[in-house]
This record gives C-alpha cells, structure tokens and sequence, in this order.
C-alpha cells in the first residue's frame, strides 16, 4: 500500500499537544521520511513506523522543528536497529556540515564515529530533479528565513505527485509549484496574516481559486489553527493522520 503518515503537523512551539513537522511516505518503490522534528523518533514509535523502513530522508531546511530528530534517528538506527543497510539523507546545500554540528551541539558527535552503515549526504539544487532513494525529488525555494536555506519538495512516487511546501509565506510561484500535484501539503501556521515567512488561512483562502491541484491538506498548524482543525474551509492534518494513494 502507497500512503503518507502525518507524524507530526504541529507549529514549532508543539501547538494543541501535537508533534513537530514530520511525514512518513510510503512509496511502492519504498519508504521516505521528510523533516525530522525533535519530536519525531517518538512520534515513529507511537505510530508503529519501523526506523528501518526508512531508506531515506528529506530536510525542507535548516530549523530545529524540522531536522533536530535527525541525530536522535541515527543514533537509535546505530544501537537499537542495528542498521547494515545504507540511509540517504538529502537536503538544501550544506546538509552535511549542518547535521554534524546539530549532533555535535547536542553532544552526540557523529563526524568521526564509524557507523555501522553507510550514511550518505545528498545536497538537493533548487530547480533540479533529483533521485534520493526511491522516489525522485524536485526542490523549489520557499519564502522563510533565509538564513535556514528554505526549501519545499515535489516528490514522485511511482505515478504520484506530492508536493509539500515546506515552511513558506506567501509567494505568487507557489500555486504554480503545487499544479497537477494529486496531495499539496501546505503549511498553515497562522490564521491571520502577521508574518511574512509563514502562511496564514486569511491568504490561503484568498488565493484558493489559483491553484490547480488535488488534495489539499494543511499542516504546521499554530495555535489558533490548531483550534480550527476540521472547521475551516481546507482539510487539516493531524498527527497520524494517513492519506493512502
């Protein structure tokens, strides 16, 4: 079965209880996880996803509610997996540098330690179509804070599209990126427009005759989103919600 599991859906602040961004693709050619908040090693487990299902994972970009997991993963793939079997990791430029001094920040230096499987980089060139693992990925630049190298994803897994917006606020390109998707996963963090690098529902509807595509789920819900969960005019995620293809 192909699906996607919403492991985490929340803002970065864990509104209305849930976990950071995190989701699970479940491919016919195998399994991806794209971001890996801090939350998401026991959002895996409380879900039933095996780590070593994972043949590959996506960063969006550089925030701790998207990639901080990732030492905490590959540590347990080391001591509780026994992992043989190698793990891609891909993301903006600099993903390599970026996941070693996170591990090193949080005292678990991977840099120099010999692993039991092979663990690979892949930096992922905005506008270029890319194979990580079993699905083939274009990134697309988003409007964030630039400093954490932005990026959203679209995916194809076997014949399906996904597109995923990563953390964004609005830019006129983005209905553009999400055409023809057959799931646009779209950040929604505000309800009202107050910032710039986030996406808000007050935009989002006011733009929903521009896109072209089919599903459209909300996730990264903040605090008042959250509240509004099944009573807006788009579908919301939420955590171990899964959307099978």
């Amino acid at each position: 079965m192909s699906e996607l599991v919403f492991v985490g859906t929340s803002d970065a602040f864990g509104a209305g209880g849930r976990r950071q961004s995190a989701l699970f693709l479940r491919a016919p050619s195998g399994a991806v996880l794209i971001d890996c908040g801090g939350t998401t090693g026991s959002g895996l487990n409380a879900l039933g996803i095996p780590r070593a299902e994972i043949e590959a994972v996506l960063i969006s970009h550089f925030h701790a509610d998207h990639f901080s997991g990732l030492p905490q993963l590959l540590l347990a793939s080391i001591w509780e997996d026994r992992r043989t079997r190698p793990l891609r990791v891909a993301g903006p430029p600099g993903i390599e540098r970026r996941v070693h001094a996170a591990a090193r920040a949080l005292g678990h230096d991977l840099e120099f330690r010999s692993l039991p499987f092979p663990l690979l980089f892949q930096e992922l060139a905005q506008g270029v179509e890319a194979d990580v693992g079993p699905v083939r990925v274009q990134a697309f630049q988003t409007r964030h804070q630039a400093d954490a190298c932005p990026h959203g994803f679209a995916i194809q897994a076997g014949r399906r599209r996904i597109v995923y917006s990563g953390d964004t606020g609005w830019f006129d390109g983005l209905p553009r990126h999400a055409r023809g998707a057959e799931l646009f996963v779209c950040e929604c963090t505000l309800e009202r427009r107050s910032l710039d690098f986030h996406l808000s529902l007050e935009e989002l509807a006011a733009h929903k005759g521009d896109f072209d595509c089919g599903r459209f789920v909300l996730t990264h819900l903040g605090a008042a989103m959250s509240a509004r969960r099944g009573r807006c005019e788009f579908e919301t995620a939420d955590d171990g919600m899964v959307i099978p293809f």
